[in-house]
């Protein structure tokens, strides 16, 4: 079971007191701040940050590509700047340090791939354990990574989806937290932070458009938060980009879905 409200079946959010977040967070504001993800803090888990100096990758002018495609202003964020490589490392660091502060003694989660790793790190980093359940098939260099980190992979006959069956039904009985894609409402709270950076690198204004390649969604989902809480705090108006999500053919359910 996903943890979804039990009305709406939507995922469950967290919310913060906005009109309080509007008087301080500001663009010459956090222009002061450490360049981390962290520096929206009226935004984020009121928590001591377990933190590998993640987020404010730089965003690329793709000139010649943009040429090519008869795109101008064609930009790309490199999320691989991020530690452990990947944007995935934004999600972690929120939802690790939301389990630390709860106590949680080890985290857990379903990865095919650069999750597992992030979730790796970060732990070791707070000094918690983790579990993470990858189908037997998963890349040797995602498995290395989460065991090098300090990981208790375990590797399963199946899809990620029996992984995530696997981590779900042993979580409660061993204690563990369990940090799935969409399980807890944290992993959002970091993915949103890549729309926050957008509005503050394009000074206050957002792309027109927004392609996103796009696994489980949890960014697509944070992006679109991020600009939710924007336009309540008056820093945007109720324009929005137009949101492409970008899946690969043999593995594009949300694609699909739509």
């Amino acid at each position: 079971m996903q943890n979804l409200c039990p009305v709406c079946r939507s995922p469950l959010l967290a919310r913060y007191d906005l009109a309080a977040a509007r008087r301080t967070l500001t663009l010459d504001a956090v222009r002061t701040r450490p360049r981390t993800l962290w520096r929206y803090e009226e935004v984020l888990p009121g928590v001591a940050p377990v933190t590998l100096g993640e987020g404010m990758t730089p965003l690329i002018h793709a000139r010649r590509f943009g040429e090519r495609s008869g795109l101008e202003r064609l930009y790309i964020k490199d999320e691989g700047l991020n530690p452990t490589g990947s944007f995935k490392a934004r999600g972690l660091t929120t939802a690790v340090s939301v389990a630390k502060a709860l106590g949680a003694g080890t985290i857990a989660l379903a990865s095919a791939g650069n999750a597992g790793g992030a979730a790796a790190a970060y732990a070791a980093r707070a000094g918690i354990g983790a579990v993470v359940a990858m189908p037997a098939d998963t890349p040797a260099a995602n498995i290395l990574e989460a065991r090098a980190f300090g990981a208790d992979v375990r590797l399963i006959d199946g899809l990620i989806s029996d992984c995530g069956k696997y981590i779900a039904e042993r979580a409660a009985a061993d204690g563990w937290f369990e940090v799935s894609t969409l399980k807890e409402p944290y992993r959002i709270e970091g993915k949103k932070t890549m729309g926050y950076e957008l509005w503050e690198e394009g000074g206050g204004r957002l792309p027109d458009v927004i392609a996103y390649p796009t696994g489980g969604g949890v960014g697509l989902i944070g992006m679109w938060k991020a600009f939710d809480e924007l336009e309540m705090m008056g820093l945007i108006d109720s324009r929005r980009p137009r949101m492409i999500a970008a899946q690969a053919d043999g593995c594009a359910p949300i694609v699909r879905a739509f």
